[in-house]
C-alpha cells in the first residue's frame, strides 16, 4: 500500500516554530516533485511549498522567509520548518507528491493531513 503519512502538527503560540514530516511508504520506484498544501476552515487548498528532485523550491509568497521545505532523498521524506507562525497559518497541511509506482507512470498522492493551530 503506498501512501504519504504526516506528522509534526500541533498547537503553537503565535511566534513560534512547528516542523511537518511527511514520509512516502510502500512500493516506489521514484519521487518527483514534493509539497505541502493548506486547507483553512471555509478556504480553498492552496499551495505553501514545494521542492522538486534536484532540490529547487518554490513557496506561497505569505510563507516566503519564514518556512522552509526539504527532503531527503534517500529516506523519501520531506520536511517542513515553520517558523514565527501567525494564527492565519492555522490550517490542514497536506502532504502531495508525484510517485512512480508502476514504470513508467506518474501518479499524484496526498496524505491524509495534519492540523496545525497558532493560537495564544
Amino acid at each position: 500500500q503506498v501512501q504519504l503519512v504526516e506528522s509534526g502538527g500541533g498547537l503553537v503560540q503565535p511566534g513560534g516554530s512547528l516542523r511537518l514530516s511527511c514520509a512516502a511508504s510502500g512500493n516506489i520506484f521514484n519521487i518527483g516533485h514534493m509539497g505541502w498544501y493548506r486547507q483553512a476552515p471555509g478556504k480553498q487548498r492552496e499551495l505553501v511549498a514545494t521542492v522538486t528532485s534536484a532540490g529547487h523550491t518554490t513557496y506561497a509568497d505569505s510563507v516566503k522567509g519564514r518556512f522552509t521545505i526539504s527532503r531527503d532523498n534517500g529516506a523519501n521524506t520531506a520536511r517542513l520548518q515553520m517558523n514565527s507562525l501567525k494564527p492565519e497559518d492555522t490550517a490542514i497541511y497536506y502532504c502531495n507528491a508525484d510517485l512512480m509506482v508502476k514504470v513508467p507512470f506518474w501518479n499524484d498522492y496526498w496524505g491524509q493531513g495534519t492540523q496545525v493551530t497558532v493560537s495564544s
